[in-house]
């Protein structure tokens, strides 16, 4: 029997940045009623099991989603990942950050689908704006490249991982999943959030 991509996909949701330009903690945003958190973990754990919040363990029961810490908070997304990897236990693992409010299920079903087809370790959308770390599938045999290029001390999540070997799935192959151009926007100042909020609670 064909394996699921629920099967096949553990999910890891970042929410343990700093939030200096929202001037509050952004994962506990709402929309439409529910953290932001909350939101992305719903939505990785239609296509993905188990799902895993990386920072947030003080709101985890709360949430209703398990909880790790963050071993490398001062590192930025890029220690919440190599966390993320060093924890899982499937093969494949889809990172979201947590506030991309516009993602969407059959999006991330074709990137996990992308995923497990690919012989590269890390599946990277590039949007129009540049690469999408954020939103990616990574191999949990990324972890060791990726903690070689950390150990050299390159700190930006686009160079480390370029060690670990990466599929790019290009603007063109995203545009069928995205014709307004907002799957990938996130939310960094209230005016973003405001936005975001007064958009999709309007659907």
């Amino acid at each position: 029997m064909p394996t699921s991509p629920v099967e096949a996909c553990a999910g890891f949701v970042l929410a343990g940045g700093f939030s200096s330009r929202m001037g509050k903690d952004k994962a506990l945003l709402e929309i439409s009623g529910a953290a932001l958190v909350v939101r992305a973990a719903r939505l990785a754990a239609a296509e993905c099991a188990p799902v895993t919040i990386v920072g947030r363990l003080e709101d985890s029961a709360r949430f209703g989603f398990p909880a790790i810490a963050d071993e490398r908070p001062r590192l930025g997304p890029l220690g919440g990942i190599l966390t993320a990897l060093d924890h899982t236990a499937a093969a494949w693992n889809l990172i979201l950050a947590c506030d991309l409010p516009y993602l969407t299920g059959e999006w991330l079903r074709f990137l996990i689908s992308r995923a497990r087809a690919s012989r590269a370790q890390v599946v990277l959308p590039v949007s129009a704006s540049g690469p999408e770390p954020l939103c990616a599938v990574y191999h949990r045999a990324s972890a060791r490249p990726i903690r070689s290029r950390l150990e050299q001390g390159i700190l930006k999540i686009t160079e480390a991982i370029e060690a670990a070997g990466v599929e790019r799935i290009s603007p063109e192959e995203i545009l069928p999943f995205d014709a307004r151009g907002v799957l990938f926007q996130n939310l960094n100042t209230p005016a973003d959030y405001e936005r975001a909020r007064a958009d999709l609670e309007g659907e």
